[in-house]
């Protein structure tokens, strides 16, 4: 398309009085063109202003609204033909006016639900709206891949993002599915495969994308999901992998340079990023989760989806990126406040292991809604990883060790600069789930949460005994804190019973341990590993005790509603209760026998060695047995407040008045012309 420059006297704008004489016909409803044959010409070539139209749009009542519906059509539709026009003033005033438009009728259907007006009858009107859709997305399509400045790129993005976060309900968008029709989905790709689109609308482009892959996701067929799944653009993946990866990076980084001034919890330390004393405390803790949850969806949905993006979570990547692809709501805030955007091509870096040391951080304090749904997400992801062959290969990797410097609460450790040491990442991955379990044994328990975590772990340990993958790993630590889990259900039972199933719980963690007993010879790394996994259960065999006496007790307890699951609790720690019962008698006996009474623990090692063949183990069905994850009916209205909270939040992103006309006009002139 080439574009003609008008005159200045063309190009000089309208006073404001008479830009709201013209908008003043509009929104009466007058017949504008009896009067003035030249009115959308004219209009066409005003700057709209942006304070004025969402006022009247908010002022106006139902029946106002509607008397100028069939001026709002024709604006509409005046706009969209701009379009087509060579004229730049046109152009970029019209993309304007649709999204200053698009967004006050959007924010009037959130604020009025029950006006029940319909949206796309206001706006574009049924009337040849396919014809009207296809000239908006090839005129935007040609602007967003075309030799364009970035400055008409960029207003023609935030009009997408204006339509794709228009209202609080995804699913009532009706836009939506006239803009799923056309090929917006292979925009997106071409703009994720070309690096310059990529640092400039990176954060955007993949937000766009994951809400159309959530339109009516449940109700119907959503061509995109399909689309996403079948995806195998190798550097389309390894972009969209990349957007993730430096947004989250620089999360982790900015945490990282904070957390030595935390006193009491980790998120007041936020309050220096967000910069806003207005605020309300809750808010400022919630704000920059929040801010992740649209990437973090988008990760889910790649490795929910894609499995050829399982390549890209292990993939080294080092192309040259700029701090801009993380163009966010937060971005100008964080500068201002003295924090740089990491620059992913100052290093290589890995999205899984960026992603593991993200999941470090917000694990560790899951008490309020918002770090709650923000860690589920990340546990699904983990789940999706965990379970998928290529993916734990990756992970178990040896010659794929990483340097991962995971968070540590100052509760539990002071903080230390020292470089974590360099590792397989599903070593990363067992470290990871050794700190939930130890932050959250808490009265206001997440067994939600726990239920995922200990699904993980058994989705890892099946592939290493699957494929007897040794992992070289310090086990002790994780079963150390299993049974301390045990041990606070157990403690804990009088004030948790009223309110969880703690047997479901306690039954997979000890199901976690059984596949130790009977396989651990076919994975741990040595037979010496099995053996202190022994000495761990007979140094706290009081735990497994009293967690069976508490199983027996709810087990003939008939007015229990959990009653089942004791019982099941009960069957499942037949072993443990042998292995407890078994070695410590033959130690008795040894003791009794050298006429010791302190044994060292080599000598109790020994004694294990020494009495493994006269102990009887029943062999448990289905210890590396798991249902494959699957986005069930049980996690809808998981999803569903999800999107509507990154739309709510993205929508604040939206900046109506970013840049004055002038100013863009003057760029797109400066740079059409070289």
């Amino acid at each position: 398309m080439n574009l003609m420059y008008p005159s200045e006297s063309e190009s000089k704008k309208e006073n404001k009085v008479e830009f709201i004489t013209m908008y003043e016909k509009i929104f009466r409803g007058d017949d504008i063109t009896i009067t003035n044959f030249n009115f959308w010409n004219e209009l066409s070539l005003t700057e709209p202003v942006v304070s004025y139209i969402e006022n009247k749009i908010k002022q106006l009542n139902k029946e106002s609204l509607i008397q100028c519906k069939k001026n709002i059509n024709l604006l509409v539709s005046h706009c969209i033909d701009a379009l087509c026009d060579e004229n730049v003033y046109r152009i970029v005033y019209s993309v304007q006016t649709l999204s200053i438009l698009l967004f006050s009728l959007y924010k009037r259907a959130n604020h009025n639900e029950n006006e029940a007006i319909d949206f796309l009858d206001m706006t574009f009107g049924y009337e040849n709206i396919e014809e009207k859709m296809n000239t908006f997305l090839q005129n935007t399509n040609i602007f967003l891949t075309g030799e364009y400045p970035s400055n008409l790129k960029n207003i023609c993005v935030n009009l997408f993002i204006i339509i794709a976060t228009g209202l609080d309900n995804i699913n009532q968008n009706v836009l939506l599915y006239y803009i799923m029709s056309s090929n917006i989905f292979e925009l997106l790709i071409e703009l994720l495969r070309d690096t310059n689109s990529r640092t400039q609308h990176g954060f955007q482009i993949v937000v766009i994308l994951t809400l159309l892959v959530n339109y009516r996701k449940h109700e119907s067929v959503n061509p995109f999901i399909v689309k996403l799944s079948i995806l195998d653009d190798e550097l389309a993946l390894n972009g969209y992998g990349q957007i993730i990866s430096s947004f989250l990076s620089t999360f982790c980084k900015q945490f990282t340079q904070l957390k030595s001034d935390m006193q009491s919890s980790w998120l007041n330390s936020f309050t220096g990023i967000v910069g806003n004393r207005l605020i309300n405390d809750e808010e400022i803790k919630s704000q920059q989760i929040r801010e992740n949850n649209a990437l973090l969806l988008a990760l889910y949905e790649a490795t929910h989806l894609n499995r050829n993006f399982v390549t890209t979570l292990a993939y080294t990547q080092s192309e040259t990126t700029s701090s801009s692809v993380l163009n966010n709501t937060l971005t100008t805030k964080k500068l201002i406040m003295g924090f740089q955007i990491n620059d992913i091509t100052t290093q290589p870096f890995n999205l899984l292991a960026i992603f593991f040391q993200y999941c470090s951080i917000v694990i560790q304090d899951t008490q309020t809604e918002t770090i709650s749904y923000n860690v589920k997400l990340c546990f699904l992801i983990l789940n999706c990883i965990s379970e998928d062959q290529y993916a734990n290969s990756l992970m178990h990797d040896d010659n794929l060790a990483f340097r991962v410097q995971l968070y540590k609460m100052p509760m539990q450790r002071k903080f230390n600069n020292s470089i974590a040491s360099s590792q397989p990442l599903a070593a990363t991955l067992l470290d990871l789930i050794v700190k939930f379990i130890t932050s959250n044994m808490i009265k206001k328990f997440p067994i939600d949460l726990y239920h995922q975590c200990i699904g993980i772990l058994l989705r890892i340990l099946c592939y290493q005994k699957r494929c007897r993958v040794r992992l070289n790993y310090q086990w002790t630590k994780l079963w150390t804190v299993l049974i301390n889990l045990l041990k606070f259900l157990s403690s804990n039972e009088s004030f948790l019973i009223k309110q969880i199933n703690i047997f479901s719980l306690a039954s997979e963690v000890v199901n976690i341990l059984n596949i130790f007993i009977t396989y651990g010879d076919m994975f741990l790394l040595s037979p010496n590993t099995y053996d202190e996994f022994f000495y761990e259960i007979i140094r706290m065999k009081s735990i497994f005790i009293d967690l069976n006496a508490l199983a027996l007790r709810y087990s003939h307890n008939e007015i229990y509603e959990h009653k089942e699951s004791a019982m099941k609790l009960t069957s499942s720690l037949i072993n443990l209760r042998d292995i407890c019962n078994h070695f410590p008698l033959k130690i008795s006996e040894w003791l009794t026998k050298e006429n010791i009474s302190t044994p060292t623990e080599s000598q109790i090692m020994a004694i294990i060695i020494q009495n493994y063949d006269t102990l009887t183990l029943k062999l448990e069905d289905n210890l590396d047995q798991f249902e494959r994850y699957s986005e069930s009916q049980k996690h809808f209205e998981f999803f569903s407040s999800l999107v509507k909270n990154i739309i709510k939040t993205a929508r604040k992103s939206i900046n109506l008045c970013s840049k004055d006309a002038e100013s863009i006009l003057q760029n797109y002139t400066s740079s059409s012309c070289k």
